[in-house]
């Protein structure tokens, strides 16, 4: 449907439509001015609510000072335009809507309203109290205390124009307000009961990360991880295997939060229960937690995991990538290599067989294990970090030692990421070291 103004309509422009701001000094409680208000889900049907009230004045500044110093109610906003009109909102300490004050055009069609407006009425659990609150600060009541049969309670009273309030209270209105007093100071408790949770198991998961790397002097080695909320399902871990072989551990547990946080926790503690009898097996180390894992958790439930066993003796590295993401393998001389999946996820399937591969580390090559949260970290135009990402960070700081390459890249995918974290962020780095480098280090 088309509507089209009328001519005298077209020819009488409200000045409001064309006047500019020249300040607004919004109230201190102006963010939080409608903060008992519900705001409704469902979009099919257009939002609508109560935005203010006009109440015409002879004086702003006047009718300001009744409302925020006299009654109580907070500033909103107060808002001066180039014309010299002013915009003042003023509300009620629970903030559930709003008074304007406004001051009518001179010779204007609304100068007869100044005190005329209807009653607005005013809702509070104890009358009488506010009645004697008000009349101890000079606010004049045209109607005292009036009580009915049926548990209301009225008065009325003016602001300095003239213009009529009610105040009123009801015995199922008080019942009501404390019901919702009593509701939303458990909905505090327990909030904080939450924090408190999350605060302790935050501390907890915290102590499940490795707090001391096994000595091993061939290798420079270092791990960090960025959760994304308090707790979350990203796991990374250094065992030592035997005197001469330590392995390198990264895990993804699906999902997020609590739940994610405790699958990695059960993770945790059946490798570093389990490494103690596999010794330098993986695969008889990573069948065990497999078997452990899928009868302690639910059906849906699983993990990804890369499982690097690196000997000192040989510089062997013997691996296991349960789907997880390719480990990246710099070499020495340029070349990249990756280390894919070697068998599928943990705790998923009961038949479950763990395969190996094996390469050899060689004096200068850098090998990264992270998580796909490094990877796929997004910026603000939608646009990853990618493997790319990764490979160049590490080549531009490949000659900074392991722990300061791994916070490096660390650092740089946050930048990328900008304000909002989306998933746990994981990495290991680790460096074989150089002879000369190796005899530096002893």
């Amino acid at each position: 449907m088309h509507i089209e103004d009328s001519a005298s309509d077209r020819s009488e422009v409200n000045p409001w439509l064309t006047d500019r701001v020249v300040s607004a000094i919004p109230g201190p409680d102006i963010s939080s001015g409608r903060d008992r208000e519900v705001i409704r889900t469902n979009r099919e049907e257009a939002y609508l609510r109560l935005q203010f009230v006009s109440v015409f004045v002879c004086d702003q500044e006047r009718s300001m000072r009744f409302f925020v110093e006299q009654l109580g109610f907070r500033l909103l906003l107060d808002v001066q335009f180039a014309s010299g009109n002013r915009w003042i909102e003023v509300a009620p300490p629970d903030g559930t809507a709003s008074l304007a004050l406004v001051l009518p055009a001179q010779g204007g069609d609304e100068e007869h309203l100044v005190g005329r407006s209807a009653a607005v009425t005013f809702l509070t659990e104890d009358v009488e109290a506010k009645y004697l609150e008000w009349s101890k600060r000079g606010v004049r009541f045209t109607l005292p205390l009036q009580r009915s049969l049926w548990g209301g309670v009225f008065c009325r009273f003016e602001d300095p124009d003239g213009n009529t309030f009610v105040l009123a209270g009801f015995d199922d209105a008080t019942r009501q307000i404390e019901a919702g007093r009593r509701a939303y100071a458990e909905h505090l408790e327990a909030k904080r009961r939450t924090e408190q949770e999350l605060a302790i198991a935050k501390e907890v998961q915290f102590r499940l990360f490795p707090q001391h790397k096994p000595d091993l002097p061939m290798l420079d080695y270092a791990g960090v991880c960025i959760q994304a909320l308090a707790v979350g399902g990203d796991y990374y871990d250094f065992l030592e295997l035997s005197d001469n072989c330590v392995a390198l551990v990264v895990g993804d547990i699906s999902g997020k939060g609590i739940a994610a946080a405790l699958l990695m926790a059960n993770l945790q503690a059946n490798l570093r229960s389990q490494h103690l009898f596999a010794g330098c097996r993986p695969d008889q180390l990573l069948n065990s937690v497999n078997r452990m894992l899928f009868q302690n958790s639910e059906a849906a439930s699983y993990a990804t995991l890369f499982f690097a066993q690196f000997d000192r003796d040989s510089a062997q590295l013997r691996y296991a990538n349960c789907g997880h993401v390719p480990a990246i393998l710099l070499r020495s001389n340029g070349n990249m290599e990756r280390l894919s999946p070697t068998c599928t996820v943990l705790g998923l399937f009961e038949d479950w067989n763990c395969v190996i591969a094996e390469t050899y580390l060689g004096e200068g090559d850098v090998l990264a294990l992270y998580t796909d949260g490094v990877t796929e970290a997004v910026n603000e135009a939608g646009e990853d970090f990618g493997e790319f990402g990764l490979i160049d960070a590490l080549r531009q700081n490949l000659s900074a030692p392991a722990e300061e390459l791994a916070q490096t890249i660390v650092r740089d995918v946050v930048r990328f990421s900008g304000s909002v974290q989306q998933d746990d962020i994981t990495l290991i780095v680790a460096k074989r070291i150089t002879t000369r480098m190796g005899a530096l280090h002893t």
